[in-house]
């Protein structure tokens, strides 16, 4: 039989990026609830416990009431919600991060999908702390250029209105309190001792998402030089697929954040000399940061090939 599978929330942006990479697959069964049904909880209720997987494509408190709507103990949830990231009785379904990571997404009932701008921060920081490039105590400082999709429907359609703030045209900077909600997941799933500053920017663009860290070499250990941490993540990432190295320095001298708009795999562009380095994580945000991730968790799950029905 193939495995039945139910995307709770399926009408906001994650969970329609979803379907469109599911729709059209032949190995699974796609249940979808009656529109005029999608917020009843009762009919809700009875999609959940019939799924063999469940996408929740929730605000944070409604993904929490979704889970407690579950008595199928064979039922499985991809959680995209902020809810559940820093949970450890939930396996934080970033695969390449270790052999690990994978094993327990494998294995799991309870996989929280990353963030978008977490994504690339974890990308690029949690290997060099795990082989000790950055301490864990280390000042990181981190800007995240995101298309304005990740946003939802309403900035969506703030953007794209005729009549928008023409102020729309320039990038904006946002999240100014530094208190930005994928700050703890960072924190947290790179065992940093203290949080980085983090700011995140928006641009005047649909999709595509660009994420970069700054590090002053002389305060890290052995004072490596660009190269040296660009040949760390290269090791580090050699045998993945939806995760790769670029070649010292990008392919160019400039770094568009909507070069991957549209594909589901994950980017990183180390450059730099002796005394600094930054890495840019490049992606899309509604691929390898929140749809795509999704769904390649659920091949590992199902016991798929990761990249069925994604775009690399």
């Amino acid at each position: 039989m193939k495995p039945v599978i139910y995307i709770d929330g399926k009408e906001g942006t994650t969970g329609l990026q979803i379907y469109e990479r599911l729709g059209s697959r032949e190995d699974i069964e796609l249940i979808l609830i009656d529109e005029d049904k999608r917020k009843d909880a009762a009919e809700r209720k009875k999609f959940i416990n019939a799924a063999d997987i469940v996408f929740l494509c929730l605000p944070d408190a409604a993904a929490k009431e979704a889970v407690a709507m579950c008595e199928n103990p064979n039922t499985r949830f991809i959680d995209a919600s902020t809810a559940h990231r820093t949970n450890p009785a939930w396996d934080y379904g970033f695969p390449e991060l270790s052999a690990e990571h994978r094993a327990a997404i494998m294995q799991s009932k309870r996989v929280a999908n990353p963030g978008c701008h977490a994504s690339g921060f974890i990308s690029s920081v949690y290997p060099l702390v795990k082989t000790g490039v950055i301490p864990a105590d280390y000042p990181l400082t981190c800007s995240s250029l995101t298309g304005y999709s990740g946003g939802g429907k309403k900035l969506i359609a703030e953007y794209e209105a005729a009549d928008r703030d023409p102020r729309h045209e320039s990038h904006r900077i946002y999240g100014t309190t530094l208190h930005h909600k994928h700050i703890p997941e960072m924190t947290y799933v790179c065992g940093l001792k203290a949080a980085p500053v983090f700011v995140p920017i928006l641009g005047d663009f649909y999709k595509g998402m660009a994420s970069t860290i700054m590090l002053h070499n002389k305060l890290l250990p052995g004072q490596p030089t660009a190269q040296d941490i660009h040949a760390a993540l290269a090791e580090y990432y050699a045998d993945q697929t939806l995760v790769t190295v670029a070649p010292f320095g990008g392919e160019e001298p400039v770094i568009y954040a909507s070069t991957l708009a549209g594909h589901d795999s994950l980017k990183l562009i180390v450059c730099g000399h002796e005394e600094q380095t930054i890495v840019t994580a490049l992606f899309d945000n509604l691929g390898k940061g929140a749809s795509g991730a999704a769904v390649q968790n659920m091949n590992l799950m199902l016991g798929f090939d990761e990249t069925t029905g994604l775009v690399l």
